[in-house]
């Protein structure tokens, strides 16, 4: 449930409030006993370390040091020189004495890319932005983080603060270590929901206030049939229209797997898809059992309805081999009723259709998503991509030198400061801290001239600069995870009242339990996985689009499946849950 995490939205300080506490040092040295009488000698002083570092405390290093880093690219707010000579790079570096060596690859292509260059030894010492660290693991490219993390004051903080523990503990291989280290969330929050318009459920006869709170994909269809019916009659668009024409499915960010919309339809349904397709696997605490299910019944009903949708003349079959950019051409035009959105784009969606369509004819809505056969949300989890760290790292650095970086790495990722830096900007530069007026509370807001995309703030002019775009402020490799105060400082009322919705509306699902494969294990699993996924997306794109009909060939794509040792990998996972 979502119980928990409501009254602390509603009422958390925006300000957060860092106190300064001494730097930890770390209590090595063993226990002497005195004899009765005998003088206490003088303490042995700790030896001066090269930087500072501490709980509250900002990471500086005394001597300037370059630590490598790779870097995800969006092409939505790609990087430019002056992110590093005036923008966040630059003052991380005036915060911290350390460089940031930069390699950079467009993020459509980030994994393929780090996968080459830890192959072929050349990998940053820190990648971020890593959703699966399986494939590294085995021929030891990447280190073993939680041997280090006894010197990450700002995560083991985090871990203790908010009971986190149970949640790192799904992610410990076999041999008891974790090679990632990840976002951590106090509470999940569902970024990615639908905006429609809501002039045109209204002109067609729909109150989308009341149908969110329990419609299912079956009611939104319908919905949008009557919808288009309206549409057509006002000649808006032509019966052979398509009215949903959706974005981060297709060549810009779809990665190949139907991306967002099959992530949060599927979830819907109690599988994994899209986004979230990883292994294709899924828990039944009844059984206590792993089942593959890409090929159970919940999967076929969850693509049975996607399609409907194409079928129907609703849902564009483009939506999954289209530009990002084109899926928002078609909605600004008007010529779309709905498009999946998450916070970051709510103002920017909304204003581009007002500046085409105006304002006077348009009125949008985020909506609760709806349900299929389960009444849960895509997210669950309270970790996200993470950090992993190259052995090449260790290997240049030395033990010690390791470790200095290691505690860079806490700060950079894991406090509060660097936080509101990577996310905000400086304060007095790019924002500052007022008063709300109705609740009384310090808020953070942007200087006039400023806008963000990324914190859904649009700003006030054309002229406004966009801290994302002009600094690399907001941007998606830093800022993620943290405290609920946190992740919700720059929310609006709107978003306020979204969350609320959704915590009464709807329930979070339960998170699998790990599967702890030592390293064999994970090599075999790794070798299966990769062929197994790649044809279960490549059937569930042909099912959802039309190009494969699914009363007909459903039986061929269940043993293609199997073919491919979805049974195999589902014995070995059981085995290795029983233990």
């Amino acid at each position: 449930m979502l119980k928990k995490w409501l009254c602390v939205l509603i009422t958390a300080a925006m300000l957060l409030s860092l106190t300064a506490c001494t730097p930890k040092v770390d209590e090595t040295s063993p226990t002497t006993t005195l004899a009765a009488g005998q003088p206490t000698p003088e303490p042995t002083p700790e030896p001066e370390l090269p930087y500072e570092y501490g709980l509250g405390v900002t990471f500086r290093s005394k001597e300037p040091v370059t630590y490598s880093m790779s870097f995800s690219d969006a092409s939505w707010y790609p990087m430019t020189e002056k992110w590093k000579t005036e923008g966040v790079f630059a003052k991380i570096t005036e915060l911290t004495n350390v460089k940031l060596d930069i390699t950079s690859y467009d993020s459509g292509s980030y994994t393929d890319s780090i996968t080459l260059d830890i192959s072929s030894g050349e990998a940053s010492y820190i990648i971020p932005k890593v959703y699966d660290e399986s494939k590294f693991i085995s021929g030891g490219a990447v280190v073993a983080v939680s041997d280090y993390v006894q010197y990450m004051p700002n995560f083991t903080d985090f871990v203790e603060k908010y009971q986190m523990q149970p949640d790192i503990d799904t992610i410990v291989r076999a041999d008891g270590k974790f090679y990632r280290l990840p976002g951590m969330l106090e509470t999940p929050l569902q970024d990615y929901t639908i905006m429609v318009r809501n002039d045109l459920f209204t002109a067609a006869g729909y109150d989308i206030k009341e149908l969110e709170k329990t419609w299912t994909w079956e009611d939104l269809y319908n919905v949008l049939v009557d919808v288009k019916a309206y549409m057509v009659a006002q000649g808006t668009v032509l019966e052979s229209d398509y009215i949903w024409s959706d974005l981060w499915c297709g060549a810009t960010s779809g990665q190949g797997n139907g991306g967002n919309l099959l992530k949060v339809m599927g979830a819907s349904y109690g599988v994994p898809s899209g986004w979230a397709v990883g292994n294709g696997m899924e828990y039944d605490a009844a059984t206590d059992q792993w089942y593959f299910a890409s090929i159970s019944d919940d999967y076929k009903e969850f693509v049975t309805m996607l399609n409907k949708f194409v079928k129907g003349g609703i849902l564009d079959p483009e939506t999954f081999t289209q530009e990002d950019n084109t899926a928002t051409s078609k909605w600004f035009n008007g010529t779309t009723a709905i498009i999946s959105v998450n916070r970051s784009k709510i103002a920017e969606f909304r204003k581009g259709l007002n500046d085409i369509v105006g304002t006077k004819n348009t009125d949008t809505y985020v909506a609760v998503s709806p349900m299929g056969s389960k009444n849960t949300i895509a997210e669950r989890n309270r970790l996200e991509n993470g950090v992993m760290i190259s052995t090449k790292a260790l290997d240049d650095l030395g033990e010690e030198g390791f470790i200095q970086m290691m505690r860079f790495v806490d700060w950079l990722f894991y406090s509060p400061e660097a936080y509101t830096l990577y996310k905000w900007g400086v304060e007095g530069e790019t924002y500052s801290l007022v008063k709300d007026g109705l609740t009384g509370e310090m808020v953070k807001v942007l200087l006039p001239g400023f806008k963000c995309g990324g914190l859904g703030m649009n700003g006030t002019s054309d002229q406004d600069l966009d801290i994302r775009l002009e600094w690399g402020y907001a941007g998606g490799n830093f800022w993620y995870g943290h405290s609920l105060a946190e992740m919700s400082d720059n929310f609006s009322r709107e978003l306020t009242d979204f969350y609320a919705r959704i915590d009464e509306y709807r329930e979070l699902a339960v998170t699998n339990p790990p599967v702890k494969a030592d390293e064999d294990q994970q090599e075999q699993l790794g070798l299966w996985q990769a062929p197994l996924i790649d044809n279960v997306n490549t059937w569930t794109l042909q099912f959802v689009t039309g190009k494969k009909d699914i009363s007909a060939d459903w039986d061929e794509y269940v043993q293609s499946c199997k073919d491919l040792n979805c049974d195999e990998m589902v014995e070995m996972i059981n085995e290795i849950h029983k233990g």
